[in-house]
């Protein structure tokens, strides 16, 4: 059941697809999702509409939206809703961004005052048609949001940026509580579902700017399902830890359309807890792991004004 093709004496030889005919079409009972019933739910839904901003939770899918909007909150998805990438995972749209709005800072600072989280994450589609990828962006409105809540705890989620140093600096000198950036899967898959990334450019990226800003809790995330081998799961483990990244999430991979990759296996919630478990006892911090679990799922359970930023 190898997604790649290989020499016959196990070296890597041309790069091609995860074989769609391993797509996994019957979802386990676990993966079953209440329906809201909560007025907060659609109040929550009324005011992101009213203020015209977006959430990765529609954009992306997500199968806790549900949850997270009836209990008020949400991760809202600044710098637009097009993306110059097409991950295989994905179910933003890839198309030729439209220029940023100056006035989004604001407007998502109000949505956060109304709404009265005590919990944001920020997250953006990649924008590599803008020099420094977004990030005058996030500084901004993570400035707006503090100007208006200087209680709230901000969690960034991050696109690589490309590897600009300065861009992560920008973002560091806006002192968000936790920076995120996701491996998404283990390295040998990285060409596979990644679109542009690379796996070593990630761990780069999270190691520089825990360098920039030590006292910046640091937290990456790897989707599962996707072919991945358990000995390649702890080596990416092993990898987030050796760069100082102390949250972990691990969640199932869920196709969004017949057109994204297809699901190769559906762990199951006893070994999603036997990770989280591992991924303790190698010395993360704070490890959400579940076949639900998100990037930012219950994000609020870590507080990082309370837990040691400490490797």
């Amino acid at each position: 059941m190898a997604p790649i093709a290989s020499h016959p004496n196990g070296a890597l030889s041309k790069i091609v697809k995860i074989d769609p005919a391993l797509h996994q079409k019957r979802k386990p009972d676990w993966l079953r999702v209440r329906f809201p019933s909560s007025p907060v739910f659609h109040s929550t839904k009324s005011l992101i509409s009213d203020l015209h901003l977006v959430t990765v939770c529609e954009e992306a899918q997500c199968p806790n939206r549900w949850e997270c909007w009836s209990a008020g909150t949400a991760t809202f998805m600044i710098a637009g809703e097009r993306c110059t990438r097409a991950c295989g995972f994905c179910a933003v749209d890839t198309a030729k961004p439209f220029p940023l709005d100056p006035d989004e800072p604001r407007r998502v600072a109000e949505a956060i005052g109304r709404l009265k989280l005590r919990h944001i994450v920020l997250t953006s589609v990649c924008r590599d048609d803008i020099e420094d990828g977004g990030a005058e962006h996030f500084a901004q409105t993570i400035r707006a949001i503090r100007a208006l809540s200087p209680a709230l705890v901000v969690e960034v989620l991050t696109p690589d940026f490309n590897g600009r140093l300065e861009s992560l600096q920008t973002v560091a000198d806006a002192a968000p509580d936790v920076f995120n950036h996701n491996l998404e899967t283990v390295e040998r898959l990285t060409p596979l579902v990644r679109s542009r990334a690379k796996y070593r450019l990630s761990l780069q990226v999270l190691e520089q700017f825990r360098e920039l800003a030590p006292s910046i809790a640091t937290k990456s995330g790897l989707m599962l399902g996707l072919g991945e081998r358990e000995e390649e799961i702890l080596a990416s483990m092993d990898d987030l830890r050796a760069v100082g990244v102390q949250v972990l999430t691990l969640g199932q991979y869920l196709r969004p359309t017949p057109s994204h990759l297809p699901v190769v296996e559906y762990v199951t919630p006893e070994k999603f807890e036997e990770y989280r478990k591992i991924g303790i006892e190698k010395g993360f911090q704070h490890v959400a792991s579940g076949p639900l679990v998100r990037s930012s799922y219950h994000a609020a359970e870590y507080d990082p004004t309370k837990d040691s930023h400490t490797k």
